[in-house]
């Protein structure tokens, strides 16, 4: 392994006992750049492009409670082609990361204290946060676009290198959320973002050439905490979720999230293009979504699958103070119990119907992104430890016969969203390979795995060894060698 050492970044954190900075979630500070990497199996030639992860990493002692979601955002890159590999790691140099290696301390409280003991004013939906754009990563235009869940500026990257490009200059005054959704079709990125003044949601496409064409209120009656969209070949699809601030609190810039399940969900249809006037409001049952997967037309119909939550608001982990049970129980899959679900929007009715597509708790799906926005057959969600934000395996699903298939990532295994990476010269929808990063606790180390799609029990294809052991994180993004290469 030929490893180059680029930085380490200088970090205040005192020792402690925190799940989330200890474990599989302890902090990396250093950047490398890895070839010749170590391989256990052999890397197929027949796979061309990046796998990009995000994770965060909590570099200074916080200020009150530490929520992992806090942490400063680093991305990890592993490129493929011609059967080798290389691996780079890099923090996204926010505003925010910037100003607290000046400092030398952390300015910003997380999202588990009141605003109030934040040193300075933040970018977030919360106006009082660190934007640490450490939720989500896509692909558009060439570059990486790296977010933040409470919206932020929008950080674009070099895919391979990694090099920080600056920020994404259409982004509007209220931001970018997390979640971005690229159309692999047109090249068009299409994005939403809240906030706390009316109309509290927009939405927007950016073209092809990372330009901003079209960008339109989508309002709700009050500030929402929407966190996904969804899209079809036509229609854009964001959210009403009955799971929102408590705007008497809002007054005195108190944010404490309330669920109301005497509320429907509300969904929001309109033409990729259309404006406010446009827009068509289906209601379903009360939840709260993480995170939608593909969408299509059929019909007169719209059909939406996601992870529809029982308990959006979960009772506290036993065991632990209050505070830290609540926020342990908020990210855990098997207390807010996810399960993969099915909307049907009939457009000539105003119709909705709904089913549950598997009784297991799941979340974090993945899919061919060469088919989003039309109809497809596979979906690839993992399941959670219990009591913890981390994940043990991942499922199969063929949806057009309701058959599965399951791999468990093994003892003290926790891998990562896993994207689908289409073989060169694909065949058919799950030709490819799903390519994770896994931490190993037992081997203290952290690999990068490539699983053949079209047989997940079989285990990985190759297992490649990473320099050291990676933080865990929320999202992951591949991104095609011959497109990154055709926008150069």
């Amino acid at each position: 392994m030929d490893i180059k050492y680029k930085n380490t970044v200088p970090s205040t954190l005192q020792p402690s006992m925190h799940p989330y900075l200890n474990g599989a979630w302890t902090p990396n500070f250093t950047e490398f750049t890895a070839t010749d990497l170590e391989v256990i199996g052999e890397i197929p030639r027949d796979i061309d492009g990046v796998y990009i992860r995000n994770t965060e990493n909590q570099v200074h002692e916080a200020i009150g409670v530490y929520h992992p979601f806090d942490g400063d955002g680093m991305l990890h890159a592993m490129s493929f082609r011609d059967g080798k590999a290389e691996y780079r790691n890099r923090f996204v140099r926010t505003k925010g990361f910037e100003a607290e290696q000046e400092a030398g301390e952390s300015l910003w409280a997380g999202i588990a204290n009141s605003v109030h003991k934040s040193k300075r004013p933040g970018w977030g939906a919360q106006g009082a946060v660190k934007d640490a754009s450490s939720t989500d990563v896509v692909v558009h235009a060439g570059k990486v676009l790296s977010t933040f869940w409470q919206c932020g500026d929008g950080y674009r990257l070099d895919p391979y290198t990694l090099e920080q490009e600056g920020v994404a200059g259409w982004a509007p005054v209220d931001g970018i959320s997390a979640h971005p959704k690229v159309d692999e079709r047109t090249g068009e990125m299409l994005f939403f973002n809240y906030s706390k003044h009316p109309p509290y949601q927009h939405y927007g496409v950016v073209d092809k050439h990372n330009k901003l064409v079209h960008y339109t209120p989508v309002p709700t009656p009050g500030p929402r905490l929407p966190h996904d969209m969804a899209f079809t070949e036509n229609y854009s699809i964001l959210v009403d979720l009955p799971l929102y601030w408590d705007e008497n609190l809002l007054k005195d810039n108190i944010h404490r999230a309330g669920y109301h399940p005497d509320m429907p969900t509300r969904f929001a249809i309109l033409p990729r293009y259309g404006k406010a006037e446009d827009i068509r409001w289906f209601e379903a049952a009360p939840t709260y979504v993480l995170h939608w997967m593909n969408a299509y037309e059929e019909g007169d119909e719209i059909i939406l699958d996601g992870y529809f939550q029982d308990a959006p608001v979960p009772e506290p982990l036993p065991g632990l103070p209050e505070k830290v049970g609540r926020m342990m129980a908020g990210i855990d899959m098997h207390s807010f119990k996810s399960h993969l679900h099915r909307w049907r929007f009939n457009l000539k009715t105003g119709e909705t119907k709904e089913e549950r597509l598997d009784d297991r708790v799941l979340e974090f799906g993945m899919f061919n992104q060469r088919y989003a926005g039309r109809k497809s057959r596979y979906l690839y969600s993992v399941w959670g430890e219990p009591g913890w934000f981390l994940f043990s395996g991942m499922v199969k699903h063929d949806l057009e016969t309701g058959e599965s298939w399951s791999l468990p990532f093994g003892e003290q295994r926790f891998g990562s969203e896993s994207p689908f990476a289409p073989r060169v010269n694909a065949k058919d929808e799950d030709d490819g390979y799903l390519v994770s990063f896994i931490t190993d606790m037992k081997e203290d180390r952290s690999e990068c795995v490539l699983i053949d799609a079209k047989d997940i029990e079989a285990g990985p294809v190759c297992r490649i060894i990473l320099p050291h052991r990676i933080c865990s994180g929320t999202h992951a993004t591949w991104a095609d060698g011959p497109t990154l290469r055709g926008n150069q």
